[in-house]
């Protein structure tokens, strides 16, 4: 597979994980701030959450990991949970600002 191909692999598995208090995927909410995939396999994202204090934190960062180690032709999936900058409505998709009703 093409790296091309891996990355939009990537993207939609980031769109079947979601915060169990949204209806809307992580990364139309606009919670992942970096994608960097290395030749080797090695994928590093940087993501973070709606509220720092997010009770279902763990549960959302072991998905990734989880869906994310498991496409082919990743060798490891590593998940960076960052508070930097903050996260506000601003940073989601038109999509979803429609789903939620911010549009």
């Amino acid at each position: 597979m093409d790296k091309l191909t891996l990355e939009e692999r990537i993207i939609d598995v980031l769109k079947t994980v979601y915060d169990p208090e949204m209806p809307v995927d992580i990364y139309n909410l606009g919670l992942i701030y970096r994608i960097d995939l290395a030749d080797d396999g090695l994928l590093e994202v940087d993501m973070t959450l709606t509220a720092p204090n997010c009770p279902a934190a763990d549960f959302i960062v072991e998905d990734v990991r989880q869906k994310l180690g498991g496409i082919e032709g990743i060798k490891e999936a590593r998940v960076n949970l960052v508070f930097e900058p903050e996260w506000d409505k601003d940073m989601m998709s038109d999509e979803a600002k429609l789903d939620l009703g911010f549009m």
